[in-house]
């Protein structure tokens, strides 16, 4: 009874907290002070049933006070550093998962996109082009986004429709390229339109990347270690 009890007050403040996180008001309290006295009350009704369940079992008493006390706090320090919980879920997914963008915050409040660098020491991103989704490997020295003709096709931009009159330089050596405009590339919540690119020729690339008529429109591009960090 008691267990139900203690939950059933704290779940009640946690989702009264969540629901109404946007406001920062709940039941006319700030949500800080409302939160404080959820703790409060979870505290004392567990003090309260636990004496009086004890029935002067006074150590059997503190030590399931304390033990409660716990748990709440728990539920409690859960909810106000529940933004750093995200950051470090974020961290965890991006070290986990490489070439997921996650997004999470820094010291001075702004969001920031973290990638994690691959086994063979590149940068690549899922990114949505278009409505559809691509791999493309991170590179600051293409001018632009440099779609391989396979992704074109996949993304229905039609290469075969193409001019295919630049000349530009890969990995590879030399290849024809044909100029297109994206619709859309957007990387997590960072999204540019009308953007420049160019499809390479069939069979001339192997790997999308994403140059700098994307990168060079963001805040910064910072390699910290085996991190890249895209802002906005």
């Amino acid at each position: 009874m008691r267990l139900w009890i203690v939950l059933g007050i704290l779940g009640f403040g946690l989702a009264m907290l969540f629901l109404n996180h946007g406001t920062g008001r709940t039941f006319g309290l700030g949500n800080d002070d409302f939160g404080q006295l959820v703790q409060l009350a979870a505290i004392g009704a567990l003090l309260a049933t636990g004496f009086l369940a004890s029935r002067g079992r006074m150590s059997e008493a503190l030590r399931n006070a304390a033990l409660w006390l716990l748990i709440a706090l728990l539920f409690v320090a859960g909810y106000i550093y529940r933004d750093d919980l995200q950051s470090v879920a974020g961290r965890l997914t991006a070290g986990l998962v490489p070439g997921r963008a996650v997004t999470t915050t820094d010291a001075s409040g702004e969001q920031i996109l973290v990638l994690h660098k691959m086994e063979h020491g590149h940068f690549q991103v899922d990114a949505q082009i278009n409505g559809g989704s691509a791999n493309l490997l991170v590179d600051t020295g293409a001018s632009s986004v440099v779609l391989s003709y396979a992704d074109a096709e996949r993304l229905g931009l039609a290469p075969e429709t193409l001019n295919f009159n630049l000349m530009v330089s890969t990995a590879n050596g030399t290849a024809v390229a044909a100029p297109v405009r994206l619709d859309s590339v957007a990387i997590g919540p960072i999204e540019r339109r009308n953007v420049r690119a160019v499809v390479a020729g069939r069979g001339r690339l192997d790997q999308s990347l994403l140059g700098m008529t994307f990168l060079g429109t963001l805040g910064s591009v910072e390699i910290r270690g085996d991190e890249l960090r895209l802002r906005d």
